[in-house]
């Protein structure tokens, strides 16, 4: 077991148990935490979440967990948002009318769009864009799982790391610098995505 924690946040999404499951099985320690003091501690943090942009940004804001976050990426702790977790790294959310997010990320939550069976659950492929350390011994177009009815347009396309198309190719891994986001789920993806939080933690700078 390693000795250095890795940080899960708890802002009343669901999915936490999962992901905290996946992160023990690799052989991490999970801290899960609702303490803003304790994410602006941590070494690694993920955000998982599944839900509307709206009512998760009303709870990391009414916890204090939105200047922990923001401080803590600008400081350059790893971060990993999953599904709901990137989705409020943009500036904002069309959902429920429109919402402003952690505007972390340039850009804006969007739809899917009409003529398809939304939301968009199961099994779907990830075409790498480019090369990146947490994709390390992962085949392109691999299967992740996907559960989710908007999806994020950043501004700057040079984010983009990896696309899956659902009615359109859109963003499904997001990186800059040591901020890595993903629309999929690696917690429910098997092997592969075991594989990318591996990485993920690796390129962290955690070493067994």
């Amino acid at each position: 077991m390693l000795s250095r924690m890795v940080t899960i946040v708890d802002y009343g999404a669901s999915n936490l148990s999962s992901v905290a499951k996946a992160v023990a099985k690799i052989g991490y320690n999970p801290v899960v935490t609702s303490d803003p003091n304790a994410v602006e501690e941590a070494q690694a943090i993920i955000l998982p979440g599944v839900g509307a942009a709206g009512d998760a940004m009303s709870r990391l804001e009414s916890a204090g967990l939105k200047t922990a976050i923001t401080r803590s990426i600008d400081k350059g702790v790893p971060f990993l948002g999953i599904c709901l977790g990137l989705q409020v790294l943009l500036t904002e959310s069309r959902e429920s009318g429109g919402r402003k997010c952690l505007d972390i990320i340039s850009g804006s939550v969007l739809r899917l769009p009409p003529g398809i069976k939304v939301p968009h659950i199961g099994w779907n492929q990830v075409s790498q864009k480019r090369r990146h350390p947490v994709l390390d011994g992962i085949p392109d177009n691999s299967f992740f799982y996907f559960v989710h009815s908007y999806y994020v347009s950043p501004t700057d396309r040079n984010l983009i790391v990896g696309e899956t198309n659902y009615g359109l190719d859109f963003c499904s891994l997001l990186i800059r610098d040591n901020l890595v986001a993903t629309q999929f789920h690696p917690e429910k993806s098997g092997k592969e995505g075991l594989h990318l939080l591996a990485n993920f933690l690796m390129f962290a700078g955690f070493r067994t």
